[in-house]
């Protein structure tokens, strides 16, 4: 009769059990990082401070100021453009923040995780 493959008494290699460990820290790090990364908020602004916007680390906009010089009524497209705007610099700082954060935990495992 074949032996079946394995290792004996069902056991991980030594350094399977360290890789596993490993694994579980840095998710639980990532979690941490995460959890961090909720509480920050990110600013942006644009028109030389006519329109700014806050969003979480969440990515929710939690607050838009517009300065009363930013309301031209014969030109409203250029308000929108520039909440638009303002809004997507601060998403992007928040996305790049994160970003930052977890590469500096995966340490280039090239998205394995």
């Amino acid at each position: 009769m074949a032996k079946r493959g394995g290792y004996p008494g069902g056991m991980m290699p030594g350094n399977m059990n360290n890789l596993m460990k490993q694994a579980q820290r840095m998710q639980q790090k990532m979690a941490e990082q995460q959890k961090e990364l909720e509480t920050k908020e990110y600013t942006a602004s644009t028109g030389g401070g006519a329109v700014e916007a806050t969003v979480s680390g969440k990515k929710e906009l939690i607050s838009l100021n517009i300065k009363p010089e930013a309301c031209d009524p014969d030109d409203v497209e250029m308000l929108q453009d520039m909440i638009i705007a303002a809004v997507n610099e601060a998403m992007k700082q928040a996305d790049d923040a994160s970003d930052a954060a977890m590469g500096s935990l995966t340490g280039g495992l090239g998205g394995l995780f």
